[in-house]
Parts: C-alpha cells; sequence; structure tokens
C-alpha cells in the first residue's frame, strides 16, 4: 500500500464541539488532513464524555481520543474581541472549516459563513446543525438521540411490540451525521477543483435520520399499510425474526423464500413445508406465532455455535447479538483494520476505531491521541503569523489560554461534570 495520503496537504479549522463535526474531520484526518482544532479555554464539554452516566465509565478520555485523534489543538476565546485576528488567520489557512455552533451564537460570534468567506472565497465553510437551517425549529440545539433518532422516527420503530421508547446507543447518529458531512466536503472540493469555488455545504441531524430511517419514511409518502411495531412472539413474518439458542445467545435470522427448503432440512424439520398450517399462504400468516413456537423449541436446543455451522451450510444470513466486550474480540475488527492501534494515549487507550471508508492500495495515517487543551497554541500561532509578543498580548487579553490540568470533576450519578468554567461556544451536539 502506498503512503501517498489522498488529503495530503488539505487544511481543516475544526470549530465543532461533541462527536459529528469533530468525527467528519477525523475521516478528513485519516487520509493525511492536517486538522486544527480549536475549542474554548475551558474546553469541549465532550472531553468529559467518559464520566457521564450513562456513558461507560473509565479513567482515560475514550470519547474524546476517538472524535479528535490526529489534530492539533489550540484554545480560543471567540468572545475575546481580538479573536477575530486570530479567526481571520486561520480562515485564511483553511481548505475547511467545520462549524456546529447554533446560529443565534454563531450570529453573535461573527462565525456565519457570510461573516467569514470574504476572507477566503475558496472556503469549503461546512455546517452541521440539529434540524436544518429553515423552519419553526431551526434555531433550536440538537442532540442525536433528539434529532436524529426521536425526531426522524427511527427511535418509534426501533423496539418491541408493548414495550416503551428505549435510550438510543449514545454516538450512533452523530457519527452517522459525521460520514454525511464528510461526504458534502469533499463532493464541495470535487466541486472546488473544476470551478475554483468555494461552497457553504450542511447536513443535518434530522436529515440523516430520516435517511436513515428512509424505508420507512418513504413507505409512509406513499401510503402503505404498516405491520405495526414488531412483536418477537407474533411477527409479521417468522423466517425474518430473532431467536435464541441453547446458551443464551440471541440471534437474527433472515431467510428468504428460496432459502426456505434448504433452511428446513438443514434444522431436520422438512415437515413444516407440508405442515397444513404453514403450507398455506392465507394460514401461514394467521399462524405465524405457532410457526415462531415451534422455531423456538428447535433452536433452543443447540447452542450458537452449531446453529452458526448450518446457517453457514446453506448460505443463510444470520447474525449473532454480541455486547460491546464480545465485539472487540472479533477478529473481523483487526484483519479488516476496524480497530487500530492508538498512538500516545496513555492507559489502557491502546487502540480506537478507524473511520468506516477504504480506499485500496492506499494507507491511513496512524492514529495518534488527540491535544489536550491549547496544546499546540504557540505553535500554529507562529505559523500563522503570529510573533511572540502578539501571541504574550493574545494570551495577557483572554483570546488564547491553556489549562494543563482539565478540572475533570467526578460526576455522581445522573449529574454531569461541570467544565472548568462557562465555554464560550455554544454547541449543537451534532
Amino acid at each position: 500500500m502506498t503512503n501517498d495520503n489522498i488529503f495530503s496537504g488539505l487544511k481543516v479549522v475544526d470549530l465543532a464541539s461533541f462527536i459529528a463535526g469533530p468525527s467528519a474531520a477525523v475521516i478528513l484526518s485519516d487520509f493525511g488532513a492536517e486538522v486544527i482544532k480549536v475549542e474554548p479555554p475551558s474546553g469541549d464539554l465532550w472531553r468529559h464524555g467518559h464520566q457521564i452516566p450513562p456513558q461507560p465509565r473509565a479513567k482515560d478520555a475514550y470519547p474524546w481520543h476517538l472524535a479528535n485523534r490526529n489534530k492539533r489543538g489550540i484554545a480560543l476565546d471567540l468572545k475575546s474581541p481580538s479573536a477575530q485576528q486570530v479567526l481571520e488567520k486561520l480562515v485564511k489557512w483553511a481548505d475547511v472549516l467545520i462549524v456546529n455552533t447554533p446560529h443565534p451564537a454563531r450570529k453573535r460570534l461573527k462565525l456565519e459563513y457570510e461573516d467569514v468567506v470574504h476572507w477566503n472565497p475558496r472556503l469549503i465553510y461546512a455546517d452541521v446543525t440539529g434540524f436544518g437551517d429553515n423552519g419553526p425549529d431551526a434555531e433550536l440545539p440538537g442532540f442525536d438521540i433528539t434529532s436524529y433518532w426521536a425526531r426522524s422516527g427511527l427511535l418509534s420503530m426501533t423496539r418491541d411490540a408493548g414495550a416503551p421508547p428505549t435510550w438510543p446507543v449514545a454516538g450512533s447518529g452523530d457519527n452517522a451525521t459525521a460520514v454525511g458531512l464528510y461526504s458534502a466536503i469533499v463532493t464541495a472540493l470535487y466541486r472546488r477543483e473544476r470551478t475554483g469555488n468555494g461552497s457553504h455545504v450542511t447536513t443535518s441531524l434530522l436529515a440523516e435520520g430520516i435517511w436513515s430511517a428512509s424505508v420507512s419514511i418513504q413507505a409512509a409518502l406513499s401510503g402503505a399499510e404498516f405491520y405495526g411495531l414488531h412483536d418477537r412472539k407474533n411477527p409479521a413474518n417468522a423466517a425474518f425474526n430473532v431467536y435464541r439458542a441453547a446458551d443464551d445467545t440471541w440471534f437474527l435470522l433472515v431467510v428468504t423464500p428460496d432459502k426456505l427448503a434448504a433452511v428446513a432440512k438443514a434444522i431436520g424439520r422438512t415437515d413444516l413445508l407440508t405442515d397444513p398450517r404453514f403450507s398455506d399462504p392465507v394460514k401461514l400468516v394467521a399462524n405465524m406465532p405457532q410457526l415462531t413456537a415451534v422455531l423456538d423449541e428447535v433452536f433452543a436446543a443447540q447452542p450458537m455455535a452449531h446453529w452458526a455451522e448450518v446457517f453457514s451450510s446453506v448460505h443463510v444470513t444470520f447474525g449473532a447479538v454480541r455486547g460491546p466486550e464480545e465485539v472487540i474480540n472479533d477478529p473481523q475488527l483487526r484483519m479488516n483494520d476496524i480497530v487500530v492501534p492508538l498512538e500516545g494515549a496513555g492507559g489502557k487507550l491502546t487502540s480506537t476505531i478507524s473511520s468506516p471508508i477504504q480506499v485500496h492500495g492506499v494507507s491511513k495515517v496512524p492514529a495518534k491521541r488527540a491535544p489536550e487543551i491549547g496544546e499546540h497554541n504557540d505553535e500554529v500561532l507562529k505559523e500563522l503569523g503570529f510573533d511572540t509578543k502578539a501571541i504574550e498580548r493574545l494570551r495577557a487579553g483572554g483570546a488564547i489560554g491553556k489549562i494543563t490540568e482539565p478540572a475533570t470533576l467526578a460526576a455522581k450519578p445522573g449529574e454531569r461534570p461541570a467544565p472548568a468554567s462557562k465555554p464560550n461556544q455554544p454547541a449543537v451536539k451534532a
């Protein structure tokens, strides 16, 4: 594989916070882009993500490194009058600027596209919001659990009949949105190659959630008749259902019509093909609970390893349900560079998750730890043209800062850890 990184020389300023925007920058960095992470002197609140229940607790700031690896970091108080001169130089330096500050705060900070594009007409201004740029809720802050999951309909559909909506997996909507934002940035870069012009590109957690739920949303747009929420014991289709093996492993089974006879033979129940309760299509629909009960009994007789062998022998799609502690031991992850080494983070944090995009023949940049607050202030500012005296003036005026030991107050159950001081960048968690 070649070490000629695709985005070598591409300059990115990441002004976003939490997950979606920063993760889009991570994907660019994986392919060689130079990324400067800008956060307030108090630090991005996501630095404390590993201490906020119900996030899994750890000593190492694993969410921070995941969303901010490979970046240099500066601490900039955008509310400071002298911060504008730093922002101007950053925009002039950048090819891509990523922002997720809510628009009301963005206007006050003079951070809108119209505020900065005159400094750099070739700039790709990448904007991620909770609910989109227009409409009655355009200015609302959004989290992936509210915008991507709840508002899109996904949360209402990802549960069994009779069960209340559950709490979705943290960051899942954010990271899907990050891939969408990355795609918008790359599309704009391609346009710039053809026209020489920069672009203002955007996506939202809501748009990405609707896209993820689009089969069902399109069905609603088409006036389709819905079966209702999934009921495992009375499914719409017993061949598309969840079952449990003898070792208590749950698994998803997807048997297409052309595979029914082969599966019935493989599990030793060819009688099901001629059973009058199931062989007639009309009766089959009425007797789905009975067929499910039969299959429950069959699958409960053998462990998952047995059924994996059986299903594989007839090329049937299935998936054992695994928890995070099991997933990390799956050999597929390392053999496909899904999990890769992480350099320099310390503690137990020696591996991280690579972005889900691979270009055959091109290797990614080795993953390196995320920056400390303001770690590269002087280095970056000197590259932007500030001399030592100018940097000291910025520091004395409060425009830049560094916290050598960030305040990571331990949270009691149900509480959020307090930042060192009130952050200057109100953020959409996007």
